[in-house]
């Protein structure tokens, strides 16, 4: 049988895509993140399902659930908040499932920085503003970032930044951005994008951590940083100009 790895979204139950629906719906065991995943999608299982919570299960564990379910025949849907190809810790139970010759698939899923420029209702993207973007994170608890990968070096190109489970630290974030990109960058803070309790917060990389301060966000949050947040006046992109040749 085989582990599907399902991006069941950034919050809102309804993001999440036709094929994840389809994959839940289908699975008689299900594996999620019960601090992050909506309960909504819970309820799509089938009637009798195995439901198990992994928020507090150890690697080892969540892959025994997996092995296990795939040997007694049953399909399972594993679910990862946002989109699986980003800080979901997929490739660990991915190369355990390898190694056990348990066959997986990936349906993607709606990541949360799109969920957050949606609500931002701002392209992260803009010509001649800015064209890149950066996905990252920093280190607190979390695994040691790899050498070169640090804020100063990443920031050098002043390309628009997104960082994830970082928001506990938007002090010393903000601190390691100025020297590049300047305090009075537009950033904004982002919690629990598409869900009915969302914050949203706009600033500088002067003010931001103060704001983030006064609205007690610890976790669950995006921080965008770039002047694709406020930027107004650029030029139309070439791909709807009448100018472009489009035989």
């Amino acid at each position: 049988m085989t582990v599907r790895f399902i991006g069941a979204g950034p919050g809102a139950a309804d993001l999440v895509t036709v094929r994840g629906q389809r994959a839940i719906e289908a699975a008689p065991v299900c594996l999620f993140a019960g601090s992050l995943v909506p309960r909504e999608l819970l309820e799509s299982c089938p009637p009798g399902a195995r439901l198990v919570d992994t928020a507090r299960m150890a690697l080892g564990e969540i892959v025994a659930e997996m092995v296990a379910a795939h040997r007694a025949g049953h399909d399972v849907a594993r679910l990862h908040s946002g989109d699986p190809s980003v800080f979901s810790a997929m490739a660990e139970q991915m190369r355990r499932l390898d190694a056990e010759g348990v066959p997986y698939e990936v349906v993607p899923g709606v990541p949360a920085f799109a969920a957050a420029a949606a609500s931002l209702r701002r392209e992260l993207t803009v010509p001649g503003v800015g064209q890149t973007i950066v996905l990252t994170r920093t280190s607190v608890r979390a695994t040691p970032m790899p050498e070169g990968e640090d804020l100063g070096t990443l920031g050098r190109s002043r390309a628009t930044m997104v960082l994830h489970l970082a928001v506990q630290r938007i002090g010393e974030v903000a601190a390691e951005l100025v020297p590049n990109y300047g305090a009075d960058c537009p950033v904004a803070v982002v919690a629990r994008a598409s869900r009915d309790d969302e914050v949203i917060l706009r600033g500088t990389l002067a003010d931001i951590a103060e704001q983030v301060r006064r609205a007690g966000i610890l976790r669950t949050a995006v921080i965008v940083v770039g002047r694709v947040l406020t930027a107004s006046e650029f030029p139309d992109s070439h791909l709807y100009s009448a100018a472009r040749c489009r035989d």
